[in-house]
């Protein structure tokens, strides 16, 4: 708590969250006696990406008026970043909820089905909402819904971000599709998963296999963890997790639907039963399925030159066309199975604009498996700085001064000889 004692104008009386990226603190406005929930950025030296990012989250946000959406009441300077300051109405996470709220002859953790229906129903009025002002949330989890225990209201605090347990196929960005309003629905898909199961769908330490698993592998259903949820619920939230976005539901109202259905026969008969899904659920906008047509002898090609290589060949694939003909969209195709077999996918382009900068393609592709590598555990770091150490000798500097992330692997390099123009 002592890292924003100094915040002016405000005393914090509780630390709420420590994430990877931000921090959130309960407190009260001094001038005032306000109850506040503040948020910060943890990383002391914020890049601009995440500034604008925190900034942005505080733009959305300010605009939008809905009882159950958390209202920024300003965004303050602090430091080197911001203090992303909101009304607190004395809320929990859901997440946290879940953990001391229940009560003890629950083990799992499992929502009651009619507690679960009514939070249920708030949340796809929440969704609604954010899908009529144009905004896709992008990190819908129970840890992002508020909760008070006494009213049972829920609020849905707008925190912009993701989180890989949580994430649609198409938001891994392995998939090859572009990310709507629809990413939101396979996001809450999980979250109802863990809500009425008390576990998530796909749980592992190795992220490579989690996005692996959202993207090619299905979930457990959950009438099969628990059996005393009704069928027509696992149908519901298997239809939320559906891998390609046109098989998920297409609008909030067609989910809320539904969702009424199952708690009308729970409150009038205590059973739930089965019944045509997605009558009412009907999209009021035109949406062309992202699948690719026509191209099924050119991403063979592709496949078939991955599975060699990752046999022990190696090879070079040349991808020519017209500007615009689909040579990328055909390329991307091959994300998926290499990720299945934790392969490292880069790509470089020789753009109509970019022809008078040399090897430029080679530049973008490996200043892109820089930041793959980065990402690994410091073991598999080390292994790659032997590695390249061995081929580079004693030019790695040549290669830092086009791929400057290179330096951060195998560290400083003796300086380049100069050569002459010639």
């Amino acid at each position: 708590m002592d890292a924003i004692a100094n915040l002016s104008g405000y005393e914090i009386t509780e630390q709420l969250y420590v994430g990877t990226r931000t921090l959130v603190y309960r407190g009260i406005r001094t001038r005032d006696q306000y109850p506040v929930v503040i948020k910060l950025l943890r990383n002391e030296y914020p890049t601009f990406n995440e500034l604008v990012h925190f900034r942005n989250q505080y733009t959305i946000a300010k605009n939008l008026d809905f009882p159950h959406i958390v209202k920024p009441l300003t965004l303050e300077v602090y430091h080197n970043s911001y203090a992303l300051v909101m009304e607190d109405f004395g809320g929990v996470s859901l997440s946290t909820y879940l953990k001391t709220a229940r009560n003890h002859t629950q083990p799992s953790q499992a929502l009651p089905l009619a507690e679960f229906l009514q939070l249920a129903i708030q949340l796809t009025d929440i969704i609604h909402y954010l899908y009529q002002n144009r905004v896709i949330h992008k990190d819908i989890k129970p840890a992002n819904i508020l909760i008070n225990p006494d009213t049972q209201e829920i609020q849905n605090p707008n925190i912009l971000e993701g989180t890989l347990a949580y994430l649609s196929p198409e938001q891994t960005g392995r998939m090859n599709r572009g990310i709507d309003y629809r990413s939101d629905f396979y996001s809450l898909g999980v979250t109802f998963y863990e809500l009425l199961t008390g576990q998530l769908p796909f749980i592992s330490d190795d992220p490579m296999k989690l996005v692996h698993c959202h993207l090619a592998k299905e979930s457990i259903p959950i009438h099969q963890i628990n059996p005393e949820i009704p069928l027509i619920l696992a149908k519901i939230v298997s239809k939320l997790m559906a891998k390609n976005a046109e098989k998920r539901y297409q609008s909030a109202l067609g989910l809320k639907h539904d969702l009424e259905i199952c708690l009308v026969q729970l409150q009038k008969t205590a059973k739930i039963q089965s019944f045509e899904l997605g009558k009412r659920d009907i999209s009021d906008r035109f949406t062309i399925p992202e699948k690719l047509y026509g191209r099924e002898k050119e991403v063979d090609r592709l496949l078939a030159a991955f599975e060699r290589v990752s046999l022990g060949a190696t090879e070079m694939m040349l991808v020519a066309g017209f500007s615009g003909i689909g040579k990328t969209a055909v390329v991307n195709e091959v994300h998926k199975p290499i990720v299945r077999q934790r392969g490292y996918f880069i790509k470089g382009k020789y753009d109509q604009f970019q022809r008078n900068i040399p090897f430029s393609a080679f530049v973008q592709a490996f200043r892109d498996l820089m930041g793959q590598l980065l990402s690994e555990s410091d073991t598999q770091l080390q292994t790659w700085k032997t590695k390249i150490l061995a081929a580079v000798g004693d030019k790695g500097q040549v290669l830092i001064d086009v791929i400057p992330e290179l330096e951060r692997i195998i560290g400083a390099q003796l300086p380049a000889t100069e050569l002459s123009g010639s």
